[in-house]
């Protein structure tokens, strides 16, 4: 648990200079409410709290080796992960980096990781699949599975950006991580991997200390830096706890991100198949949007919309409850791959309805 704590420490001094000293920087760093579909903030906030993030990983990781429980493969991950927090930063700083260019820079990040530690997925338990990723052609030496490889890089950057996507609300995607995160380690716990769990006790304790600033109130956001971070982060500690324990299924990483994952794809289908534009351009249809717009208005009465600073850190508890859904029987049945196949395909229905009932709402608001 030193670990945990010293991250939360680092990460809530940094996050409290970078509130403190707002003045100083926020013409830079400032995300500026009302300025497109995606905003549900007051007035002018940091979105730098990547910076804090990223510097409580390095400080208890750096204590982590320290005590002998990591070596060079965490500072490997690190320097890794600081290009994706670094691809975030430039559009946090500039507002003016492309979604392709951010896109190439975690897949950048992804394959740095692999290049340095040759860590890849190597099984989905999918017995028509695992047969392909295990291949590897004739005279590669360093003996990596072509689809493997793919498979790794894909989701690395994917759930990069998945994160980025639900990190809408006060709370929510900070929250959603702390949930996810624990997840990761415990199982980690569980089958002996002590570099995954200080990985997570790191991030965990790194998204509880920037938490603190974040929520309910909102002084520092997350931004996009701090977002690809986490994802990364969450992705290499699924990758390497399955790759390095054969009895962790591969099943069990992806209920548990199930949310972030499912809302990604959907988000996809949505815009490029449904409405025939590129998934790139934001719109107001995300499921913590709709539960902004409609169920709080709903719950709280037709005054709720009064104190958009209140209805915005009301809204991430209910995502956070989605999350749930996956962690608790992902965390229930770890090593049970029909379980987890079965427990995906019902965080799913779930989801789905849920979306068409706050869509349905939506309509019917506008109807009226």
């Amino acid at each position: 648990m030193q670990t945990l704590t010293v991250a939360l420490a680092v990460a809530f001094a940094v996050a409290m200079l970078l509130v403190r000293h707002r003045r100083l920087h926020l013409g830079v760093t400032g995300d500026v409410a009302d300025r497109g579909p995606q905003k549900f903030h007051i007035g002018t906030v940091p979105r730098v709290g990547g910076v804090a993030v990223a510097l409580a990983l390095a400080v208890a990781l750096g204590w982590s080796a320290w005590r002998g429980l990591v070596g060079g493969e965490a500072a490997a991950l690190l320097s890794a992960g600081l290009v994706a927090l670094a691809t975030g930063l430039a559009e946090d700083l500039t507002k003016r980096v492309s979604p392709r260019v951010r896109l190439l820079g975690t897949v950048v990040a992804a394959a740095i990781a692999l290049g340095l530690t040759g860590v890849h997925l190597q099984r989905l338990d999918l017995p028509w699949v695992d047969a392909w990723m295990a291949w590897v052609p004739p005279g590669v030496a360093l003996g990596w599975a072509p689809l493997g490889v793919a498979i790794t890089l894909l989701g690395v950057a994917g759930l990069s950006h998945a994160i980025n996507i639900i990190d809408g609300f006060h709370g929510l995607a900070a929250g959603v991580g702390v949930f996810m995160f624990a997840a990761l380690g415990y199982v980690a716990w569980v089958v002996g991997d002590v570099l995954v769990l200080q990985m997570c006790l790191a991030m965990l304790g790194a998204l509880l200390g920037f938490l603190l600033w974040n929520y309910p109130r909102g002084l520092i956001f997350l931004g996009d830096g701090g977002a690809y971070l986490v994802g990364f982060w969450l992705a290499q500690a699924g990758v390497w706890l399955v790759a390095r324990n054969p009895q962790v299924s591969p099943w069990f990483v992806l209920l548990v991100c199930a949310y972030p994952v499912v809302e990604t794809l959907f988000s996809i289908y949505r815009k490029r198949i449904v409405r025939g534009r590129s998934p790139a351009v934001p719109d107001g249809l995300h499921l913590h949007m709709l539960i902004h717009r409609r169920l709080l208005r709903w719950a709280a009465g037709p005054g709720a919309g009064r104190d958009l600073n209140a209805r915005n850190a009301a809204t991430a508890p209910y995502l956070w409850g989605m999350c749930a859904i996956g962690v608790v029987p992902a965390v229930l049945w770890w090593h049970n791959a029909a379980v987890l196949k079965a427990s995906m395909v019902l965080f799913m229905i779930v989801y789905l309805w849920s979306y068409a009932r706050l869509l349905t709402k939506r309509k019917r608001g506008k109807g009226g």
